[in-house]
């Protein structure tokens, strides 16, 4: 219904709508918490709604700080930027909403008067960047600039004293770029902020609501959202000690937030999809999850521009996840595999003839904190991570993928909250659909610090066999990204 009402809209009048019914529900919301209960201890005040820790973990921020893996935390989040000192900031991700429930630094929120015991976190963040394919590709020495803005509310149900572990998320979607990958050759993605077309779109993005049970052992979500928060995804287990936006690399190409293998089934940034996932925590270092979401993407249909069809298309997913050193700062990490499955009638192309019912894959990725400079104290050092997938598929772009990256946090002088990284990918490309049997990326990154909330991103992308066409050149390409957090 609500998708139906937005396509009678114009894009700009769907914009003003939604942000004037945002706005008005957060005046509402925070009329009504000047009459919420008092008393409530400010040691375990609201700070962003993503610290899911217990009350003891609140009480310790150097458990926090020590404890990455902690599985049973609410998306492995900790403290609030009101909690820490800015030289205590790490490095985010390249796209910070494709890999948490909603990006920012709560700023909106603080400056419309919620303050951190409202239970309401409003936020949100602009990401605009720039690319120059300096050589090879499709279309060399070319510009096109790319601008994501998105707007965010969270409401702690608990701390709005309505409901015992429920939460309630509503995230908004402005995206206009240009066809970068395209551009470059690429199969698997360069930059990933550019998804499929259409390139301009406005979209109520997510709506979910979010519930914990049995002693935050057992946690499910169910809603329009992105599956990347939840599986596959090996920015995920890093914390972050400011604004909340996990990150063990910088890196901006597609693979490091969607597994190469799964490119065209998997729904997440920027096409969501309604479903439900489910992750149960028995220990702090082992979790399960499972997950099942409107499997229309793989037909083709932009998922996260319309309303949930069930059709007899579904994208099914299972996690499994175990982590180590948990108790200690120095040497953590994490092994997650699981497979995937997507049911219907699935076609290699609008007007192919190569075709196939129901697919599924394998898929794994792993982090390690491979040296800590200051060991129990901070964390910068250098931390490691792989991805690998596969599948059978006949219609899929990728049957199988594999990538490996390295990230220096904080290790230029006076520098703590820069980071240095590179990641190498490699996938092998579906025979049927391309020439080329395989596409290599090589990628380096440097992000630095500007100031609250705000980072820039230069970034060196060097694509040695771009798979999009046979006769492709190795191609170049240059990029500068501005992070806003607000």
């Amino acid at each position: 219904m609500i998708h139906h009402f937005l396509s009678k809209l114009t894009a700009k009048q769907v914009c003003l709508k939604s942000l004037s019914i945002f706005l008005l529900f957060s005046s509402v919301m925070n009329v009504s918490s000047l009459h919420a209960q008092e008393g409530q201890d400010k040691q375990s005040a609201f700070g962003n709604p993503y610290d899911l820790s217990s009350e003891e973990g609140q009480k310790s921020s150097q458990r926090q700080r020590g404890n990455p893996y902690n599985l049973s935390d609410k998306e492995g989040q900790n403290t609030s930027p009101d909690q820490e000192d800015e030289n205590k900031v790490t490095a985010i991700s390249a796209n910070p909403d494709a890999v948490i429930l909603s990006a920012g630094s709560g700023a909106l929120g603080k400056a419309l008067g919620f303050k951190k015991e409202s239970g309401i976190f409003i936020g949100g963040v602009w990401i605009p960047d720039l690319n120059y394919l300096i050589h090879g590709g499709l279309k060399p020495r070319r510009w096109v600039a790319n601008n994501l803005l998105q707007l965010c509310m969270v409401v702690d149900l608990e701390k709005r004293h309505l409901l015992k572990g429920g939460m309630v998320g509503v995230n908004l979607l402005q995206f206009n770029g240009g066809p970068a990958n395209f551009d470059a050759g690429s199969v698997q993605g360069y930059n990933g902020l550019v998804g499929p077309p259409p390139l301009d779109r406005f979209e109520l993005y997510e709506y979910w609501y979010r519930q914990e049970l049995f002693n935050k052992k057992v946690l499910f979500r169910i809603g329009q959202m992105s599956t990347m928060v939840d599986f596959n995804n090996v920015t995920y287990p890093i914390l972050l000690q400011d604004i909340k936006v996990p990150a063990t690399s910088g890196l901006i190409y597609v693979p490091l937030v969607l597994n190469a293998s799964m490119i065209g089934v998997m729904p997440g940034y920027y096409d969501s999809a309604f479903g439900a996932m489910i992750r149960i925590t028995p220990v702090k270092s082992f979790y399960f999850s499972y997950g099942v979401y409107d499997g229309n993407l793989a037909r083709g249909k932009q998922t996260g521009m319309r309303g949930p069809e069930f059709n007899g298309y579904y994208f099914h997913i299972t996690g499994v996840g175990i982590a180590w050193g948990i108790k200690k700062h120095a040497y953590s990490g994490n092994l997650t595999m699981g497979g995937w499955y997507q049911s219907g009638r699935l076609f290699a192309g609008p007007e192919s003839e190569i075709t196939e019912k129901g697919i599924g894959g394998f898929y794994a990725f792993g982090t390690q904190r491979l040296w800590l400079r200051n060991p129990g104290k901070d964390d910068t050092g250098i931390f490691g991570f792989f991805q690998y997938g596969i599948n059978r598929s006949k219609t899929l772009p990728i049957n199988e993928f594999a990538d490996v990256g390295l990230t220096f946090f904080g290790l230029i002088p006076d520098r703590p909250a820069d980071s240095i990284g590179i990641g190498v990918d490699w996938a092998r490309l579906n025979h049927r659909i391309f020439e080329r049997k395989r596409e290599v990326m090589i990628q380096t990154y440097y992000q630095m610090h500007v100031f609250t909330g705000t980072y820039f991103t230069g970034v060196l992308t060097y694509i040695p066999i771009p798979g999009a066409a046979d006769h492709l050149k190795p191609a170049w390409i240059a990029t500068g990204r501005l992070i806003v957090l607000f």
